[in-house]
Protein backbone atom coordinates (compact mmCIF):
# COMPACT_ATOMS: atom_id res chain seq x y z
CA UNK A 1 0.00 0.00 0.00
CA UNK A 2 1.02 2.97 -0.56
CA UNK A 3 1.48 6.18 2.72
CA UNK A 4 -0.98 8.78 2.60
CA UNK A 5 1.19 11.44 1.02
CA UNK A 6 2.74 9.11 -1.79
CA UNK A 7 1.02 8.98 -5.64
CA UNK A 8 1.86 6.11 -7.62
CA UNK A 9 1.54 6.98 -11.52
CA UNK A 10 0.95 4.66 -14.19
CA UNK A 11 4.05 4.14 -15.80
CA UNK A 12 2.51 3.39 -19.59
CA UNK A 13 0.60 5.10 -22.05
CA UNK A 14 -1.58 3.83 -23.16
CA UNK A 15 -4.74 4.69 -25.85
CA UNK A 16 -7.64 4.89 -23.88
CA UNK A 17 -5.99 5.20 -20.63
CA UNK A 18 -8.17 6.91 -17.77
CA UNK A 19 -6.02 9.70 -16.62
CA UNK A 20 -8.42 12.61 -17.37
CA UNK A 21 -11.00 10.18 -15.96
CA UNK A 22 -8.90 10.23 -12.23
CA UNK A 23 -8.01 13.85 -12.61
CA UNK A 24 -11.55 15.34 -13.50
CA UNK A 25 -14.09 12.71 -12.54
CA UNK A 26 -12.62 11.36 -9.35
CA UNK A 27 -15.52 12.05 -7.30
CA UNK A 28 -17.33 8.92 -9.20
CA UNK A 29 -14.37 6.60 -7.37
CA UNK A 30 -15.17 7.49 -3.64
CA UNK A 31 -17.95 4.48 -3.34
CA UNK A 32 -16.53 2.66 -0.42
CA UNK A 33 -15.29 -1.20 -1.26
CA UNK A 34 -13.43 -4.07 -0.02
CA UNK A 35 -11.89 -5.19 -3.35
CA UNK A 36 -11.37 -3.85 -6.34
CA UNK A 37 -11.64 -5.56 -10.33
CA UNK A 38 -10.64 -4.84 -13.52
CA UNK A 39 -11.04 -6.76 -16.54
CA UNK A 40 -9.62 -4.17 -19.33
CA UNK A 41 -6.36 -3.57 -16.94
CA UNK A 42 -4.48 -1.23 -19.64
CA UNK A 43 -1.96 1.19 -18.59
CA UNK A 44 -3.83 1.04 -14.73
CA UNK A 45 -4.90 4.55 -14.01
CA UNK A 46 -8.13 3.70 -12.12
CA UNK A 47 -5.93 1.05 -9.77
CA UNK A 48 -2.81 3.23 -8.95
CA UNK A 49 -5.04 6.20 -8.21
CA UNK A 50 -7.51 4.13 -5.59
CA UNK A 51 -4.13 1.93 -4.50
CA UNK A 52 -6.50 -0.74 -3.41
CA UNK A 53 -5.67 -3.08 -0.32
CA UNK A 54 -6.95 -6.05 -2.51
CA UNK A 55 -7.81 -6.29 -6.39
CA UNK A 56 -8.16 -8.92 -9.22
CA UNK A 57 -6.30 -7.32 -12.04
CA UNK A 58 -7.01 -8.84 -15.86
CA UNK A 59 -6.26 -8.10 -19.51
CA UNK A 60 -5.97 -10.38 -22.59
CA UNK A 61 -2.60 -8.63 -23.64
CA UNK A 62 -0.39 -11.10 -22.58
CA UNK A 63 2.83 -9.15 -22.66
CA UNK A 64 1.49 -6.22 -20.60
CA UNK A 65 0.11 -8.81 -18.08
CA UNK A 66 3.69 -10.18 -18.06
CA UNK A 67 5.17 -5.96 -17.36
CA UNK A 68 3.18 -6.14 -14.13
CA UNK A 69 4.33 -9.57 -13.26
CA UNK A 70 8.23 -8.51 -13.36
CA UNK A 71 7.74 -4.99 -11.91
CA UNK A 72 5.67 -7.11 -8.98
CA UNK A 73 8.28 -9.81 -8.81
CA UNK A 74 11.46 -8.25 -9.38
CA UNK A 75 11.78 -4.15 -10.23
CA UNK A 76 14.79 -3.44 -9.93
CA UNK A 77 15.72 -6.16 -12.72
CA UNK A 78 13.49 -4.20 -14.76
CA UNK A 79 14.21 -0.87 -13.65
CA UNK A 80 18.45 -1.17 -14.46
CA UNK A 81 17.44 -3.04 -17.95
CA UNK A 82 14.80 -0.05 -18.81
CA UNK A 83 17.87 2.34 -17.69
CA UNK A 84 20.09 0.27 -20.57
CA UNK A 85 18.06 1.15 -23.11
CA UNK A 86 17.48 4.47 -22.63
CA UNK A 87 20.96 5.56 -22.68
CA UNK A 88 21.19 3.37 -25.76
CA UNK A 89 18.15 4.99 -27.37
CA UNK A 90 18.69 5.73 -30.67
CA UNK A 91 16.31 5.07 -34.35
CA UNK A 92 18.20 2.21 -34.77
CA UNK A 93 18.23 0.63 -31.61
CA UNK A 94 14.44 0.98 -31.14
CA UNK A 95 14.07 -1.32 -34.48
CA UNK A 96 16.41 -3.54 -33.22
CA UNK A 97 14.48 -3.87 -29.85
CA UNK A 98 11.18 -3.66 -31.32
CA UNK A 99 12.63 -6.57 -33.09
CA UNK A 100 14.16 -8.93 -30.33
CA UNK A 101 12.24 -11.40 -27.96
CA UNK A 102 13.27 -11.70 -24.65
CA UNK A 103 13.25 -14.78 -22.94
CA UNK A 104 13.76 -13.52 -18.76
CA UNK A 105 10.43 -12.03 -17.86
CA UNK A 106 12.54 -8.64 -16.79
CA UNK A 107 14.01 -7.91 -20.05
CA UNK A 108 10.43 -8.60 -21.62
CA UNK A 109 9.27 -6.38 -19.38
CA UNK A 110 11.77 -3.58 -19.69
CA UNK A 111 11.76 -3.93 -23.71
CA UNK A 112 7.80 -3.67 -23.32
CA UNK A 113 8.04 -0.07 -21.39
CA UNK A 114 10.58 1.24 -23.57
CA UNK A 115 8.60 0.20 -26.74
CA UNK A 116 5.60 2.16 -24.87
CA UNK A 117 7.55 5.06 -24.30
CA UNK A 118 9.57 5.77 -27.46
CA UNK A 119 6.85 4.57 -30.20
CA UNK A 120 4.21 6.76 -31.84
CA UNK A 121 1.62 8.39 -28.93
CA UNK A 122 2.07 5.29 -27.19
CA UNK A 123 0.24 2.93 -29.21
CA UNK A 124 0.12 -0.63 -28.55
CA UNK A 125 -0.48 -2.67 -31.92
CA UNK A 126 0.77 -5.90 -33.58
CA UNK A 127 0.19 -7.35 -36.95
CA UNK A 128 -1.90 -10.42 -38.46
CA UNK A 129 1.24 -12.16 -36.75
CA UNK A 130 1.07 -10.64 -33.18
CA UNK A 131 4.49 -8.93 -33.56
CA UNK A 132 4.69 -5.13 -31.93
CA UNK A 133 4.60 -2.85 -35.49
CA UNK A 134 4.29 0.36 -34.28
CA UNK A 135 6.91 2.77 -35.51
CA UNK A 136 9.23 5.10 -33.60
CA UNK A 137 7.51 8.11 -32.39
CA UNK A 138 9.38 11.58 -31.10
CA UNK A 139 9.63 11.23 -27.34
CA UNK A 140 13.65 9.83 -26.14
CA UNK A 141 13.09 9.00 -22.93
CA UNK A 142 12.88 5.73 -21.48
CA UNK A 143 13.34 6.75 -17.68
CA UNK A 144 10.92 9.35 -15.97
CA UNK A 145 11.45 11.66 -13.46
CA UNK A 146 7.90 10.05 -12.37
CA UNK A 147 9.42 6.55 -11.98
CA UNK A 148 8.39 4.89 -8.84
CA UNK A 149 8.98 0.84 -9.36
CA UNK A 150 9.27 0.18 -6.06
CA UNK A 151 5.92 1.64 -5.07
CA UNK A 152 4.46 0.12 -8.01
CA UNK A 153 5.40 -3.62 -6.93
CA UNK A 154 4.05 -2.89 -3.56
CA UNK A 155 0.83 -1.62 -4.72
CA UNK A 156 0.61 -5.13 -6.96
CA UNK A 157 1.93 -7.35 -3.75
CA UNK A 158 -1.91 -7.51 -3.29
CA UNK A 159 -3.50 -7.57 -6.32
CA UNK A 160 -3.93 -11.38 -8.18
CA UNK A 161 -2.78 -10.71 -12.06
CA UNK A 162 -4.49 -12.95 -14.72
CA UNK A 163 -4.55 -12.44 -18.70
CA UNK A 164 -7.47 -13.72 -20.52
CA UNK A 165 -10.97 -12.74 -21.44
CA UNK A 166 -12.53 -10.17 -19.34
CA UNK A 167 -16.32 -12.58 -18.01
CA UNK A 168 -13.98 -14.11 -16.15
CA UNK A 169 -12.67 -11.51 -14.32
CA UNK A 170 -16.35 -9.71 -14.01
CA UNK A 171 -17.98 -13.17 -12.94
CA UNK A 172 -15.79 -13.07 -9.58
CA UNK A 173 -17.60 -9.57 -8.64
CA UNK A 174 -20.18 -9.69 -5.85
CA UNK A 175 -20.61 -8.10 -2.57
CA UNK A 176 -18.08 -5.73 -1.83
CA UNK A 177 -16.77 -5.11 -4.78
CA UNK A 178 -16.13 -2.07 -7.03
CA UNK A 179 -15.79 -3.22 -10.84
CA UNK A 180 -14.49 -0.61 -13.06
CA UNK A 181 -14.96 -1.74 -16.92
CA UNK A 182 -12.98 0.19 -19.52
CA UNK A 183 -13.07 -2.24 -22.57
CA UNK A 184 -12.41 -1.30 -25.99
CA UNK A 185 -14.35 1.15 -27.83
CA UNK A 186 -15.76 -0.33 -31.05
CA UNK A 187 -17.94 2.37 -32.21
CA UNK A 188 -17.36 4.92 -34.41
CA UNK A 189 -17.64 8.15 -32.05
CA UNK A 190 -16.59 11.40 -32.34
CA UNK A 191 -12.72 11.50 -33.79
CA UNK A 192 -11.96 7.71 -32.33
CA UNK A 193 -9.37 6.72 -35.01
CA UNK A 194 -8.79 3.06 -34.07
CA UNK A 195 -12.38 1.96 -34.35
CA UNK A 196 -11.24 -0.26 -37.50
CA UNK A 197 -8.05 -1.99 -35.17
CA UNK A 198 -10.58 -2.09 -32.15
CA UNK A 199 -13.29 -3.99 -34.21
CA UNK A 200 -10.31 -7.00 -34.28
CA UNK A 201 -10.29 -7.08 -30.72
CA UNK A 202 -13.74 -6.31 -29.50
CA UNK A 203 -16.52 -7.27 -31.44
CA UNK A 204 -20.35 -6.00 -30.95
CA UNK A 205 -21.22 -9.62 -29.68
CA UNK A 206 -18.16 -8.81 -26.94
CA UNK A 207 -20.39 -5.34 -26.17
CA UNK A 208 -23.16 -7.63 -25.45
CA UNK A 209 -21.22 -10.42 -23.51
CA UNK A 210 -19.91 -7.67 -21.57
CA UNK A 211 -23.28 -5.94 -20.78
CA UNK A 212 -24.77 -9.42 -19.50
CA UNK A 213 -21.97 -9.82 -17.64
CA UNK A 214 -21.92 -6.91 -15.63
CA UNK A 215 -26.09 -7.00 -14.82
CA UNK A 216 -24.87 -10.42 -13.22
CA UNK A 217 -22.10 -8.52 -10.99
CA UNK A 218 -25.01 -6.01 -9.66
CA UNK A 219 -26.97 -9.05 -9.08
CA UNK A 220 -24.19 -10.36 -6.66
CA UNK A 221 -23.82 -7.68 -5.12
CA UNK A 222 -20.91 -5.48 -7.04
CA UNK A 223 -20.73 -1.95 -7.76
CA UNK A 224 -20.13 -1.37 -11.21
CA UNK A 225 -18.65 1.80 -13.23
CA UNK A 226 -18.24 1.28 -16.76
CA UNK A 227 -16.88 3.46 -19.48
CA UNK A 228 -17.61 3.02 -23.38
CA UNK A 229 -18.32 5.07 -26.40
CA UNK A 230 -20.84 8.20 -26.17
CA UNK A 231 -23.07 6.48 -29.55
CA UNK A 232 -26.35 6.18 -29.42
CA UNK A 233 -25.68 2.04 -30.04
CA UNK A 234 -24.06 2.16 -26.63
CA UNK A 235 -26.52 3.86 -25.39
CA UNK A 236 -29.49 1.80 -26.65
CA UNK A 237 -27.08 -1.57 -25.35
CA UNK A 238 -27.55 0.16 -21.63
CA UNK A 239 -30.95 1.95 -21.57
CA UNK A 240 -32.37 0.19 -19.17
CA UNK A 241 -28.64 -0.84 -17.00
CA UNK A 242 -27.73 2.23 -14.67
CA UNK A 243 -27.07 5.90 -14.41
CA UNK A 244 -25.47 7.42 -17.21
CA UNK A 245 -23.81 10.27 -17.57
CA UNK A 246 -21.85 12.25 -20.45
CA UNK A 247 -18.14 13.39 -19.84
CA UNK A 248 -15.62 15.55 -21.98
CA UNK A 249 -11.60 13.81 -22.36
CA UNK A 250 -9.16 15.07 -24.98
CA UNK A 251 -8.04 12.75 -27.53
CA UNK A 252 -4.85 12.43 -27.72
CA UNK A 253 -4.49 10.05 -30.80
CA UNK A 254 -4.35 12.36 -33.27
CA UNK A 255 -1.13 12.87 -34.92
CA UNK A 256 -2.31 16.60 -36.13
CA UNK A 257 -2.40 18.44 -33.23
CA UNK A 258 -4.88 20.58 -34.55
CA UNK A 259 -7.15 17.62 -35.09
CA UNK A 260 -6.97 16.47 -31.27
CA UNK A 261 -10.54 18.17 -29.88
CA UNK A 262 -12.91 17.40 -27.24
CA UNK A 263 -14.48 14.07 -27.06
CA UNK A 264 -17.26 12.77 -25.56
CA UNK A 265 -17.74 9.16 -23.75
CA UNK A 266 -20.55 7.42 -22.33
CA UNK A 267 -20.08 6.38 -17.75
CA UNK A 268 -22.54 4.21 -17.07
CA UNK A 269 -22.86 3.85 -13.15
CA UNK A 270 -24.82 0.48 -12.18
Amino acid sequence: MKSKNEIVLPFLKWAGGKRWFVSHHAEFLNTPFDRYIEPFLGSGAVFFHLAPRESVLSDRNEELMSAYRAIRDDWKSVERELRRHDRNHSKKYYYEIRESKPRAAHTGAARFIYLNRTCWNGLYRVNFKGAFNVPLGTKTDAILDSDNFEAVANLLKNAELHVGDFEKAVDLAGKGDLLFVDPPYTVKHNLNGFVKYNETLFTWKDQIRLRDSVIRAKKRGANVLLTNAYHTSVRKLYERVGKHYRLDRHSILAADTEKRKRCEELLVVI
